[in-house]
């Protein structure tokens, strides 16, 4: 399995998850264990997955989790469609998507504009805003 977030303790045994692709879509699936198996890579045991067969019809399906509180983090799916407002106010996009990016995720903003997300600078989910503190000219690259 690979995980698709930072969030390792949604591989704890016994984690509720559900399938959200494949044949089991839609489905609940209970974690009975994990291992670390290279980087970012997990070997799992689902219940009711009990033999090679199995788990085989099961390849490239992908797995949700419920919402966790973890505060000050930023959850992409709070992200996308909030409006962006630089430090004056302004509001200079709206976020379309968040891409992975080593050095800092990207907010791709609907004009195809780039913010790293470390120049965020408050983010309110209920309102659907995200405040950032950019440098002069980052928006005109």
């Amino acid at each position: 399995m690979e995980l698709w977030t930072d969030q390792a303790q949604r591989l704890t045994p016994g984690s509720a998850l559900t399938w959200t692709s494949g044949p089991s879509a839609g489905t609940a699936a209970r974690l009975v264990s994990s291992k670390p198996y290279g980087a970012g890579r997990f070997l799992v045991t689902f219940e009711g997955v009990g033999d090679r067969d199995a788990a085989e019809r099961l390849r490239g399906a992908e797995l949700s989790a419920p919402p966790i509180d973890v505060p000050g983090t930023l959850w992409v799916h709070e992200l996308v469609g909030a409006a962006v407002r630089d430090a004056t106010g302004d509001v200079v996009g709206t976020v379309a998507s968040v891409e992975p990016n080593p050095a800092s995720d990207l907010l791709v903003l609907d004009s195809g504009a780039l913010i790293p997300v470390h120049f965020v600078t408050a983010h309110d989910a209920a309102a659907g805003v995200v405040d950032v503190d950019i440098p002069e000219g980052l928006l005109e690259l």
